[in-house]
């Protein structure tokens, strides 16, 4: 599972296998709580986007403002070439979540499925996760939204968005697993986690405690 956390098994494996892949969830899954979130004038941040259809599927729903990184040199490529015709706010870059090249407040709201649980499979996994974590409440404007699709379950996860520095409140919510779920292996932690995964929704600019 170390291995998650490498951005050379990542190279590998999108220049041995480029064909699209989704973990956990496609748009559909979690388009409620999506549009809950954000507009179609959002302008949105996807986190290690991978080959994921997401942002191609929450495209043709109007989200067209999308930015994705990854930290791949392959597949950012590749994605670049696939949708070269989308339109200029439509863009992938190679970046690393850890130190983004935007300034602060630079978007509505920002995407992760499954990012945060690939690198809390890695080596100085919970350092990195943070690093993550901090660049992306840096880059939200001051009412963004960070929306989170992971396996791991809230006493696992809270920890690290439940802190005193983030000025967010965090709600979690459930979707249930599709009838085929490709999931990354299931950490000793997270082993016995219920036919779910978990939506964390930390919202800038409201009471922490509060209730969507």
């Amino acid at each position: 599972m170390s291995q998650y956390g490498k951005a050379e098994y990542w190279e590998e494996r999108y220049t041995r296998d480029p064909e699209p892949f989704d973990w956990y969830q496609r748009f559909a899954g979690v388009k409620d709580l999506v549009q809950a979130c954000f507009t179609p004038e959002s302008k949105l941040l996807n986190v290690g986007a991978g080959n994921s259809r997401l942002s191609e599927e929450m495209f043709d729903e109007g989200y067209q403002n999308i930015t994705n990184i990854d930290i791949s040199h392959v597949v950012t490529k590749a994605m670049q070439e696939k949708y070269k015709d989308k339109g200029p706010n439509f863009k992938y870059l190679h970046m690393d979540a850890r130190a983004m090249d935007f300034e602060e407040g630079s978007f509505d709201g920002a995407i992760d499925k499954g990012t945060l649980d690939a690198i809390l499979c890695g080596e100085s996994s919970s350092s990195n996760a943070q690093k993550v974590i901090q660049e992306v409440h840096r880059v939200l404007g001051p009412k963004g939204v960070f929306f989170i699709i992971s396996y791991g379950l809230p006493e696992h996860r809270l920890q690290y968005l439940e802190k005193p520095e983030y000025d967010w409140n965090v709600i979690v919510k459930q979707v249930h697993k599709p009838t085929i779920s490709t999931s990354i292996a299931i950490t000793n932690e997270d082993k016995d986690a219920p036919n779910v995964h978990y939506i964390y929704i930390c919202s800038k600019g409201q009471p922490k405690g509060a209730k969507q």
